[in-house]
């Protein structure tokens, strides 16, 4: 019989697990898979920070509720903060109540896809297309028209507001 010590003592190295999950393994590439922008490991940290590094990098990800970005309401282009890439228009942004940034749809072209079981579920990982940064996961619980939801790091993203 499990007790309660040993229950506790398992959930503990799962978070462990889960919490180290950003911080140790690295963006990885699937044969076949290139990007047209490529750095050193050096390059990408004093391009990006330490943060943004994390997310963009090691696929980590950042407390929810914590980016500016899940608020931002004025018409603009989200871009890949690693490369500058158009990713994800306003027009497509929504109010997921998740705590990041949530859209509905990527803009075309700009994002790719690979199967994520990291965490002992399948998900959906998307990414940069040029320069393979994690940007977030992609869920089957969004708004019409498309049904998805792009839940994105803030940290992944630049906003560029319209100019009138």
């Amino acid at each position: 019989m499990i007790s309660r010590r040993d229950l506790l003592m398992a959930g503990a190295a799962l978070a462990a697990v889960v919490a180290l999950r950003g911080l140790v393994w690295p963006v990885r590439a699937v044969a076949g898979e290139a990007f047209e922008i490529t750095r050193t490991d050096a390059e990408w940290r004093a391009l990006l920070g330490e943060d943004r590094y994390r997310v963009l990098r090691e696929e980590g990800t950042e407390p929810p509720f914590s980016s500016a970005l899940d608020n931002e309401k004025r018409n603009g282009v989200f871009h890949c903060a690693g490369c500058e890439l158009p990713v994800y228009s306003s027009d497509a942004k929504y109010d997921s109540g998740t705590g990041w940034p949530s859209f509905w749809q990527a803009l075309p072209g700009a994002i790719g896809t690979r199967e994520d079981d990291t965490l002992f579920v399948t998900r959906t990982e998307c990414h940069c297309r040029r320069c393979g940064g994690h940007l977030g996961h992609i869920f089957d619980d969004g708004p019409p028209p498309t049904g998805k939801r792009h839940c994105i790091n803030g940290l992944a993203l630049s906003f560029v507001p319209e100019t009138a």
